[in-house]
């Protein structure tokens, strides 16, 4: 038989029923706050999350790690951040917009969140052809 790994809700209507919520749910809602933090780039997932976004499906957990221990939930979060943002800062609104929603949406509080920087990416910068010219080398001379 599976081991039953949810996690069961405080109700405030005992005779309802039980209300469990599985840890990928609570990965997800992690993982979409922590991507909405202005300053993060991405979430760093596993090869299988890369080949998932590959053929167009969306790994909203992937970057997050969950341990359920008996003091409450830990949060292990690795991100990519922008290039020129304050890590500090934007590390900071990762733990507190991931402890908000998941208290709003769950009810729950985490114990620890610890976010961990795995690396900053610098914005891309297109590369403008001029159609007249597409062999012309770009040396900075101007003619």
């Amino acid at each position: 038989m599976a081991e039953d790994n949810s996690i069961l809700l405080a109700n405030k209507e005992p005779n309802l029923g039980q209300i469990r919520i599985a840890p990928e749910v609570i990965e997800i809602i992690i993982g979409i706050a922590a991507s909405q933090v202005e300053g993060v780039y991405s979430m760093q997932g596993s090869f299988a999350n890369n080949v998932s976004e590959f053929f167009g499906r969306k790994s909203h957990s992937k970057g997050v790690h969950l341990e359920n221990s008996a003091d409450g939930i830990i949060v292990d979060l690795y991100a990519f951040l922008d290039y020129g943002v304050s890590v500090p800062k934007v590390a900071v609104a990762i733990q507190d917009k991931v402890v908000q929603q998941v208290l709003f949406m769950t009810g729950l509080k985490l114990q620890t969140v610890n976010v961990h920087i795995e690396g900053v990416i610098s914005q891309k910068e297109e590369q403008v052809v001029d159609p007249d010219n597409i062999f012309a080398e770009d040396n900075g001379d101007e003619q």
